[in-house]
Parts: C-alpha cells; structure tokens; sequence
C-alpha cells in the first residue's frame, strides 16, 4: 500500500543515520548528563535511589529515540488518531483505576510498570493535531467549523486532566494546543476572543480548584501570608536559589536539599538543587542547553518541506519550551507551584520516555524533511 509521493528517492537506513542530526542528540545527552549529577548529588553522592536509574533509563530512551527517527514520517502520521485515542482512554482510566499519591490520582499500573498517561497525552495531542492540519486547505483553518475539532481535541485532555488533578500538565496540554492551531494559521482574533473568555470564567474556574490549588495561588500573591504551609516549598526554593550565588556552594555541597528543607529535590524542585550547588553559571548553562534545544526544534520545523512534519515539530518544541518555562519559573516563585518536571533533569521514567519519544519524531522529521505528502482526498 503506497504511502504518499515522495520528492526524493526512497531513503534507506544508512541514508537515515547519514542524516541523523547528531547535534540534537549530543544537547540531549548532554542535559541529561546533567540530571545525572544533580540525582547523583540529591542521593548524597550514592548512585541509589535515583541516579543509576536516572541513567539507565536515558541509554534506553536514546535507543527508542533513534529507532522512531528510523520509521517513515507517515507512519507516525496514520498512528496520530489511534495513539490520541488510547492516551484519552488511558487517562480516563486514571480517574477509574488510576494509583493515588500525594493527594493525586495520575498513574496507572500495569504489572511491573507505572504509567503516568497525562505524560504521553503530551505528544500525543501534538501528534493529533499536526495530521488534521495537514489535510486541511489553507483557506479551510480560519474557518470556524473546522476549528470546533482540534479545539475538543485540546479541551477533553485538559478537563481529564484537571479531574485527577495536575494543574501543570493541564496548562502545558492547553497552551501546546494553542501554539499548534496558531503555527496551523488559526486568525488570532480567535484567540483573543478564547483569552477574553477564559479571564471571564475565572471566577468559575476558581469555584472549581481543589482547596491547596487556590492556597497555591495566594500564596503566590502572597509568600509570606503561610511561609510554614502552603508557602513552605517555594519560600526554601527562594533561599536555596539565593543561596547559590554566583558560583554556588559546590557540587554535592547543597545546605537546603542535604538537610532535607528542599521539598522533591529529585523532581519538581531539581532545578533549585541544582543552582543552589552551581550558581548562577550552573543554571545559565543548563538553560543554555535547553535553548540549543529549542533552537534545533525549530530549525527542524523551518526545514521541513511537508506540512505535517513543520507543524510537529513546531508543536513539540513548544511543548518542552513549556515544560521548561513553567518548571523555572515555579520553582523562582514566578507563577504558582504546579507538578511539571523539567525535562531530561528530573527523576521520572514515563517523562523520559515521552520527551525521548518527541526527540526521537523531530529527528525524524529533520530526515524525512525532503519528503512531500500529499493531503489526504
């Protein structure tokens, strides 16, 4: 069965590995070198609990990376719907079966595997949306039938995953969505009127928060009103970024993560750990790697010649620019607190897996950006 028409030759697999963008994979390497050390640190220089694991898993996450880059660009284009559709039904299943920590319901366990499904709803929705763009018109994206799909697409996710709750991946789903439609050539005046709407259902949105949601949001207006409760977390980050200075303390010398004041250290607060042991120089260099990244994400949707591969690559940039964005600006008291890891650095295995995954696509768009696919009739 053909899949499409192709500009070029049909490329085979020393082509593939010839075009493989080996930059990207070093940067990705690279920050995850860094997760390495700073879980090596958390775990007071042990390889256990978190490091040898942290590390294992990205050899296995490099694997599955370069072997989706192999596969034909329009394979991962048919598999869109079906793979948006069993990450929906999955996180349905959360809400019925799902495992509960930490006043959350996000995992599901099959046999030895925990699974948290809002992880994968992140490419996943990305990858849904790029294929129903491709196959539109461009005079058929401003139209306001054909916004109502991708819109629905965005808003089921979103309100699954607010249900279990995680404020923070809900935002990233949202905004990931929105960044798509708007690279797709949704009119803007659209999203000025979803914006208007959204600041007026605020009120609504507020009378729907789980009660530490809202302490989270006034103590984010206000760090000092419970600095021994909801105000703990980010008020030890503060001190622990501050702490850091220029240079830092030194490597596995953290005060606030040895004696256990910073909350998650492994996790959602990895970043703070990080800068309060490497200073200002430490974190200016691990965000400078994550701005290779981006940089190499959209160079890779620029250079693509078919839309489905810009508009994935777009998409999935944006969607670690956000992991990125929010994580930072969480943990320096910029926005409130929510539960997104920063990626490739923080203890996760389903996170892993799922930024892997989207590396692995963009290169695989990066080697098949010659290929031209025709829309669907």
């Amino acid at each position: 069965m053909s899949l499409g028409v192709a500009a070029i030759p049909e490329l085979h697999l020393a082509d593939k590995v010839w075009r493989v963008n080996w930059g990207l994979m070093l940067v990705v390497t690279l920050i995850a070198g860094v997760g390495f050390l700073a879980l090596y640190s958390a775990g007071r220089m042990n390889l256990e609990p978190w490091a040898l694991k942290h590390a294992t898993r990205y050899g296995a996450a490099f694997v599955l990376a370069l072997a989706v880059a192999m596969v034909d660009i329009r394979f991962w284009m048919r598999l869109a719907y079906p793979v948006y559709l069993v990450s929906l039904v999955m996180l349905l299943a959360v809400d019925i079966v799902g495992k509960g920590a930490m006043g959350a319901q996000r995992w599901l366990v099959l046999g030895p595997l925990q699974i948290q499904p809002s992880e994968l709803m992140k490419v996943a929705l990305v990858m849904a949306l790029a294929r129903y763009y491709h196959n539109l018109a461009r005079e058929e994206v401003g139209r306001i039938v054909y916004v109502a799909p991708p819109l629905l697409a965005i808003l089921a996710p979103v309100a699954l995953v607010m249900v279990q709750p995680d404020l923070g991946t809900a935002l990233v789903l949202l905004f990931a969505g929105a960044a798509v439609m708007f690279a797709a050539g949704v009119k803007l005046w659209m999203f000025i009127v979803a914006v208007a709407g959204a600041v007026a259902s605020l009120p609504i949105g507020w009378s729907l928060m789980r009660e530490y949601q809202r302490n989270r949001v006034l103590t984010f207006l206000d760090p000092d009103r419970d600095p021994l409760g909801a105000g703990y977390h980010i008020t030890q980050s503060k001190i622990a970024i501050g702490s850091g200075g220029l240079f830092g303390k030194g490597y596995g010398q953290g005060t606030q993560s040895a004696l256990n004041f910073l909350p998650e250290k492994q996790t959602d607060f990895i970043f703070t750990m990080w800068t309060e042991e490497n200073g200002l120089l430490g974190a200016v260099v691990l965000l400078g790697l994550f701005a290779a990244l981006l940089a190499y994400g959209f160079f890779i949707a620029r250079g693509s010649r078919n839309h489905f591969g810009r508009v994935l690559a777009m998409g999935i940039t944006v969607n670690i620019f956000l992991y990125v964005f929010i994580n930072v600006a969480m943990v320096m008291g910029l926005i409130p607190v929510v539960g997104v890891p920063l990626p490739l650095v923080s203890y996760g295995g389903t996170a892993m897996l799922t930024v892997m995954f989207a590396c692995g696509l963009l290169q695989g768009v990066a080697i098949h950006r010659d290929l031209l696919i025709p829309r669907n009739p």
